[in-house]
């Protein structure tokens, strides 16, 4: 079954779960703010992405600006980058879904549609 860290309040993430819906995909729905996906899933994005961090990362959050990491990014090593994230579901790219052999950040119907279909 996949999980998908969503925040209530965004736009992206109802579109996500309303097409799940639709799809009839099974899915459990956790709130990214309060529990942001562990390290070992941020990991597995990692891989997914062949290593890129910053698909990961919302970069139009408060968070990523205040914290200035569109500087320090770029030097971040992956376990930092990931202790981060981990640490605050406000900068993780959302939704975040990761499942059996499936990792999706952010919300593209026709990538969503190629992955679980």
């Amino acid at each position: 079954m996949l999980t998908v860290y969503a925040y209530k309040g965004c736009d992206t993430c109802r579109q996500a779960l309303k097409w799940l819906k639709e799809h009839g995909v099974p899915h459990e729905v956790k709130a990214i703010r309060e529990t942001p996906p562990t390290a070992e899933e941020l990991l597995m994005a990692v891989n997914a992405y062949q290593g890129d961090l910053r698909p990961l990362f919302n970069t139009s959050g408060g968070d990523y600006r205040e914290l200035g990491l569109k500087d320090k990014l770029p030097t971040m090593t992956t376990r930092e980058a990931v202790d981060l994230l981990s640490g605050n579901g406000n900068l993780v790219k959302r939704p975040f879904v990761i499942g059996d052999g499936v990792v999706l950040v952010g919300f593209k119907a026709d990538v969503w549609e190629k992955a679980l279909r």
